[in-house]
């Protein structure tokens, strides 16, 4: 059925203009973040290395905070699309338990490289919703294809908690723990969860 006017609760739709300035926003304060790091990004910045008036940037994203969020929404996308369609090990073909290994692994070092950009953006553990639940139904799925038995949304939960940021930072910065024991534990979780 095709509707011909929009229901009350829709969002309106964007302007052109309006989406062409988000874009090069967003892709001014990335690449800011990469060349002078996150702790150098303002408002002001973004809005110069975009060529926008600072009142658009503040009109869009109202704050800093908004914005990092903004910014670390698209890297979690990018990260989503190679775990969906990527090479495996991380992306599909490879087996379950070598996927899982990999999705861990990845989403550690993802985070860590994030951490400023999680941070700045508000919280330790800031992440949007859907990009929590995706990495949840993620888990759950490889522990399904795994034919792990039990409370398959509690047990992605479980596996999934060691790689947030606010455990991660304890870990790393003030533990002094090496990268690779921190896998290596991980990848002992795993295993003791799937049983091999």
């Amino acid at each position: 059925m095709t509707r011909l006017l929009p229901l009350a609760d829709d969002p309106a739709p964007e302007r052109a203009d309006a989406a062409r300035n988000r874009e090069a926003i967003l892709a001014a304060a990335l690449r800011l973040v990469r060349t002078r790091g996150v702790g150098c990004v303002t408002m002001d910045t973004v809005a110069a290395e975009a060529g926008v008036g600072k009142g658009t940037v503040f009109r869009r994203f109202e704050t800093r905070e908004g914005l990092m969020a903004a910014v670390l929404n698209e890297s979690e996308t990018a990260w989503q699309a190679s775990v969906i369609s990527g090479p495996p090990p991380l992306g599909p073909g490879a087996p379950p338990m070598e996927r899982l290994l990999a999705f861990g692994h990845s989403r550690l070092r993802t985070n860590l490289t994030h951490a400023d950009l999680i941070a700045a953006a508000g919280r330790p553990g800031a992440r949007s919703t859907a990009a929590l639940s995706f990495a949840n139904m993620h888990v759950r799925h490889l522990l399904g294809a795994l034919e792990v038995r039990g409370d398959l949304l509690m047990l992605a939960t479980a596996l999934l908690a060691p790689l947030e940021m606010v455990v991660l930072d304890q870990q790393v910065t003030h533990e002094h723990l090496p990268l690779e024991r921190i896998e290596a534990g991980w990848d002992d979780l795993v295993r003791r969860v799937v049983g091999n």
